[in-house]
């Protein structure tokens, strides 16, 4: 799978509060999105904008593109 994460995204969620609990309960994210999450399976571009907005990051800081030989 060449688009990877960058860092352990449910990882940074949880040092800024967000527990995969409250993300389902305050319906930001899907159990859908998170099991991809766990996965290391990228995510459609809606959630990707909800990630860094509650990262307060960039796409760039959470993907990165590996080429495959």
């Amino acid at each position: 799978m060449p688009i990877v994460y960058k860092i352990e995204v449910l990882e940074a969620l949880k040092a800024r509060g967000y527990t995969t609990y409250k993300l389902r309960q305050e319906k930001l994210l899907g159990e859908g999105t998170l099991q991809k999450l766990r996965q290391g399976i990228p995510v459609n571009a809606a959630s990707l904008d909800t990630l860094c907005t509650l990262l307060d990051c960039q796409p760039g800081d959470l993907l990165a593109h590996e080429r495959e030989d």
